[in-house]
């Protein structure tokens, strides 16, 4: 991480003494890291962002059943809803973050960014600003290392994993990446660029980690398009110049420490929240039934 930095602060503090974008420094700790060119890595990011691309039409367009049957093309059904609450384009967003993580929940192939629990929310995000502000491939790619920056450094002062921060550290920091993203996409300089993120977290701070069955699908999915949602309110707060009032370090801070304060059941132990409830038991129970093998005896 010394190759990196350990805060925004030193991010920001390396740009503005070198006049080099947010996604430069990312780009050069994966080449000190990884012993990669720079042609490699921008291979990797565009290999990336085809099967992110892929994720979205995948979920809008093949039948997203699962296993558990709690996931049944609720992407395609939000899609085409003919009674609409969201703009058109408010519409496309949702269900493309929700289509993004039925393809994870159907066992398709996903990018984990950065956990597979949250890997709709960069597809949906990405995809629809691309759209929106008919934005070129390379710009994406910049916008994903900077996305990848600051999962670095969330990682290190907080968490990733809902196993060790909640639902708050896989979704919430998939939005943060998401938002700073956008922020980066759209023209927004660096002090902006770090208020979505700092605003992402704000608002997402405690959510906690209960899958129902302890499978990756309720109430994941949903929280994959919620989570999108507020990456893009985030970002337009941020563009807009409103002060986070809290400096986006200290929001890191506090997302670790709540995380660490939270109980055991409420960290993707499948022991507390809705996956606690009469009717997450039942379905527990039938999950838990149809997976048993009845294997023969040695015999």
């Amino acid at each position: 991480m010394a190759l990196l930095f350990n805060d925004f602060a030193s991010w920001g503090k390396h740009c503005a003494e070198t006049g080099e974008p947010l996604w430069k420094a990312v780009l050069n700790y994966e080449i000190e890291q990884k012993g990669r060119t720079e042609d490699v890595i921008w291979d990797g990011l565009a290999r990336a962002y085809d099967v992110m691309r892929d994720a979205v039409h995948t979920g809008l367009t093949e039948d997203m059943t699962s296993r558990s049957g709690m996931i049944n093309n609720g992407a395609k059904m939000v899609a085409k809803a003919p009674v609409t609450v969201l703009s058109p384009e408010f519409q496309m967003l949702i269900s493309r973050a929700l289509g993004a993580k039925e393809v994870n929940s159907c066992m398709g192939r996903v990018v984990a960014a950065p956990t597979a629990g949250a890997s709709g929310i960069l597809p949906g995000i990405l995809t629809t600003i691309q759209d929106l502000h008919k934005l070129d491939d390379r710009k994406i790619h910049e916008g994903l290392l900077i996305a990848a920056g600051i999962a670095l450094i969330i990682e290190t002062n907080a968490s990733l994993a809902g196993a060790v921060g909640g639902c708050q550290a896989e979704t919430g920091s998939a939005a943060a990446m998401g938002a700073g993203a956008i922020v980066y996409c759209l023209g927004g300089n660096v002090d902006q660029v770090f208020a979505a993120v700092a605003v992402t977290i704000q608002c997402m701070l405690g959510l906690i980690c209960d899958p129902v069955a302890g499978l990756v699908e309720v109430p994941c999915v949903v929280r994959n398009a919620s989570a999108a949602a507020i990456a893009f309110s985030s970002a337009q707060i941020a563009i807009a110049g409103v002060n986070p009032v809290i400096p986006v370090d200290q929001c890191v801070m506090a997302l670790g420490e709540v995380g660490q304060s939270m109980e055991t059941k409420y960290k993707e132990t499948a022991l507390g929240g809705l996956a606690n409830t009469p009717r997450g038991r039942e379905i527990e129970n039938m999950v838990l039934v149809q997976d048993v093998e009845i294997l023969p005896d040695e015999d």
